[in-house]
């Protein structure tokens, strides 16, 4: 039998009754946030931000602060990666971010959501995000629980993405829409 975290990992829908053991991460990570957002070197926020997702982060990557973050153990960090100020991610599902990824401030990504149907809809309904090579996410993005973002494309500032992007494509818009292919 699968435990919550290869639940939560797998997309499964999760039962409130079932976030024992969850709840303990989410805590943790709320409890080690304010010294994350505290932090005044590059090199202390990576060592924060690593504290939080159990994984040492690759001393090319930079994050700024505040960074906002509801579990943390399920986020994956590649190379070279830029995170701007004011960025939430709310991981439960799974969030990659392979190298060479550069994200603008105010970004969301939220692989969490629930259920239509009332009687479950306290219920979580996980999918992974994953932002593949060389993506440039614009100021105030949000991207919606299980989208994968393609190589090299570009998701414009406020765009709300609630669907694949191919790869060498920028997309704009509520909800993104192509709006050209990067030759």
């Amino acid at each position: 039998m699968a435990n919550i975290f290869q639940k939560m990992l797998a997309g499964e829908i999760i039962r409130n009754d079932e976030m024992g053991e969850a709840w303990d991460v989410v805590f943790r990570a709320l409890r080690l946030s304010p010294a994350l957002n505290a932090s005044t070197t590059i090199d202390e926020m990576r060592e924060r931000l690593s504290e939080i997702i159990e994984c040492e982060i690759d001393r090319s990557t930079t994050i700024f602060v505040p960074f906002h973050t509801n579990f943390g153990k399920h986020i994956k960090l590649g190379k070279n990666v830029f995170i701007n100020h004011a960025c939430s991610f709310l991981d439960m599902g799974g969030i990659t971010i392979e190298d060479d990824v550069l994200i603008g401030p105010k970004v969301s990504l939220i692989t969490e959501n629930h259920p239509a149907d009332p009687s479950k809809r306290k219920f979580l309904d996980l999918k992974p995000i994953v932002i593949q090579k060389n993506v440039w996410i614009g100021a105030g993005a949000v991207i919606l629980p299980g989208v994968t973002v393609g190589e090299n494309s570009i998701v414009a500032a406020g765009a709300v993405v609630n669907k694949d992007v191919p790869a060498n494509a920028v997309v704009g818009g509520v909800p993104a829409r192509l709006l050209k292919t990067i030759s």
